[in-house]
């Protein structure tokens, strides 16, 4: 995505964090091991080491999901987005969760550099949380999911329309949540916290 010297300070951060959560979704997929090391290739981004989906499906579905939330991101509608593991009955096993806050009343110019500098310690944090996941069973699957404030009346562009309400199942007790890491830089905040089912989450 290129820099456009007419965006907004809205713009311009939407468009950093949409960048940033391509990246660590992609990152997240490749550290639980659902595919082959061979599906990824190493790239450079915020001048760390990372990994890109070789496969085009697999790269042009977090691409398009996480692309289709930018115009929403720029409305202040989204709360959270969250990267979905299930088991082989669609049983939610373990959940990635992003939560952001964007301000919308900022005016000042965002310093790209300040708020790179600060997301880039989530890469460096994601491969030290390995051990605090759960190793997936054979035939799981994932997805990725959005939380929103409230959806627009009218959809404006074919992004937006990729995102359709969903009957994901849900964990009917509280669940068990390991922060990972946090920062806040003006105007953006972000959260990446993970989630695991309760100890008294009723057996499946």
């Amino acid at each position: 995505m290129e820099r456009k010297d007419n965006q907004s300070p809205q713009d311009e951060t939407a468009r950093i964090l949409v960048e940033f959560l391509e990246v660590a979704i992609t990152s997240i997929v490749f550290l639980k091991g659902i595919y082959p090391p061979g599906a990824f290739e190493r790239r450079k981004y915020m001048n760390l080491v990372v990994h890109r989906a070789r496969h085009p499906e697999l790269r042009d579905y977090i691409h398009s999901a996480v692309s289709g939330l930018l115009p929403f991101i720029k409305k202040g509608l989204v709360e959270r987005v969250a990267v979905i593991f299930f088991d082989s009955d669609n049983n939610p096993m373990e959940r990635f969760m992003f939560k952001l806050t964007v301000d919308q009343s900022c005016g000042s110019n965002v310093k790209e550099a300040d708020l790179e500098f600060s997301l880039r310690s989530f890469f460096i944090k994601l491969p030290l949380i390995e051990s605090a996941t759960k190793v997936l069973p054979q035939n799981c699957r994932w997805e990725i999911t959005a939380y929103f404030q409230s959806l627009p009346q009218e959809i404006s562009s074919k992004n937006e329309g990729l995102w359709l309400p969903t009957d994901t199942k849900q964990w009917q007790q509280p669940p068990l949540i390991t922060p990972i890491k946090s920062m806040s830089s003006q105007p953006l905040s972000v959260q990446l916290y993970l989630e695991h089912p309760s100890v008294y989450e009723p057996k499946p």
